[in-house]
């Protein structure tokens, strides 16, 4: 059987006062597009400078990670926060767990 891997997860800015939550098949690539995406003014993570990863889970089926993603934006911030806190209590930049932080653009 193969395994896929997809991921919900949720961003912060610097300052820990917005949260994004999103999902992808590729974390490392999206927490790219995410950093260089400054330039997108419509953006939503990028109006809020959103891309510093605080809480992650890997789902194997891509329609269970969109449906704990739309579950999660549904939530209210403090149940957003129990679950952020419940795996990362200091809430740690996850980042450089998942790849080189911050990245380097390539051309």
């Amino acid at each position: 059987m193969r395994h896929y891997n997809f991921y919900t997860y949720i961003l912060t800015n610097y300052t820990k006062k917005v949260l994004y939550t999103g999902v992808t098949n590729d974390l490392e690539r999206r927490l790219c597009e995410h950093y260089f995406g400054l330039d997108q003014k419509d953006s939503f993570t990028s109006k809020y400078k959103c891309y510093y990863l605080v809480w992650y889970e890997r789902h194997q089926y891509i329609n269970n990670a969109i449906e704990y993603e739309k579950e999660i934006k549904g939530w209210l911030r403090s149940k957003k926060i129990k679950l952020i806190e419940q795996d990362n209590p200091n809430w740690n930049f996850l980042n450089k767990d998942i790849m080189e932080w911050p990245p380097v653009r390539t051309p």
